[in-house]
């Protein structure tokens, strides 16, 4: 995988270098669209309240205030744990398909390892769906794990595959989801259009990591966006509206002039400074108003 390489976790963001001995210059597409975030405060209560409520020591805690303090840090950390795990499960969902597109390239693959580390912990059926969904839409892979550069407005990313279908080139990218009550796999956030145009707007693509070698963006020539949800129920596809392309684009570059508005203000300076009080007057004098000369 190339994206690890050259991004880097930063005080402003996830950040793209050139290479692999270069620092770090862009901010990654997904910093840029999380500049438009919203608040989850309301998430995150609801996350803490109900571990609480479901935490097998509470019965035993009804008046005793030390292990109902001890349940409610627990609880505190309910929606950074949920958040950490299902980042795990995306990282193990994406790195399977990935190993799929690259043994399809005749690449060397680990899709016998990366299905068995989802089996580990109760995934399989991610990667049963996946194997279903490439087969029923007869994926066929151009390049996998690509990562790209747009040097006009000044950002970099990774997308999950470049591919085939039905004929058409498409652009992909994986979004891990889990089930609603139905067994239907829940939606995705429009947020992928703009994370999809971004990539298609690239105009380079990552050749060489350590040599920091790049080449022109030749599949942004009218791709078919797709975002596909894979969840262990089924794995939904779901194509971005040619029709709303550009204003997608345009909000992705308000994000992007906000980012850097951001950057420019953090390293400006410190934004607030310490003052001391006023000198402390002589007893029976006065101040004076500044400009004018003490009288004698």
């Amino acid at each position: 995988m190339t994206a690890p390489a050259l991004a880097h976790a930063t005080e402003f963001g996830r950040m793209y270098s050139r290479s692999l001995t270069e620092a770090p210059a862009v901010p990654s597409i997904t910093t840029v669209i999380a500049q438009g975030s919203t608040s989850l405060d309301g998430w995150h209560s609801y996350m803490a309240a109900n571990a609480a409520v479901k935490h097998p020591g509470l019965p035993l805690a009804i008046g005793n205030s030390s292990q109902l303090r001890t349940i409610v840090q627990e609880a505190s950390r309910a929606s950074e744990r949920y958040r950490d795990a299902a980042a795990e499960r995306g990282t193990r969902v994406h790195y399977y398909c990935e190993q799929v597109a690259l043994r399809a390239l005749d690449q060397p693959h680990q899709v016998t390892e990366a299905r068995s580390a989802l089996a580990e912990h109760g995934e399989h059926q991610f990667a049963d769906r996946f194997d279903e969904w490439w087969q029923l839409y007869q994926v066929e892979p151009v390049a996998a794990e690509i990562t790209i550069w747009n040097h006009e407005l000044g950002y970099a990313g990774t997308l999950d595959l470049v591919a085939k279908i039905g004929g058409r080139l498409c652009l992909i990218d994986y979004k891990t989801k889990n089930t609603d009550r139905d067994g239907q796999v829940k939606p995705l956030d429009d947020k992928v259009v703009m994370q999809l145009v971004a990539g298609m707007k690239a105009e380079e693509s990552l050749v060489d990591a350590a040599a920091g070698t790049w080449q022109p963006w030749v599949y942004g020539q009218s791709p078919v966006l797709l975002g596909v949800a894979v969840g262990q129920t089924e794995v939904r596809p779901m194509r971005a509206n040619p029709e709303v392309l550009p204003q997608h684009w345009y909000k992705f570059c308000a994000l992007r002039r906000l980012w850097q508005t951001s950057y420019d203000a953090a390293a400006a300076g410190r934004a607030l400074l310490p003052i001391a009080p006023p000198p402390v007057q002589a007893a029976g004098s006065h101040a004076v108003p500044a400009g004018q000369p003490a009288s004698n």
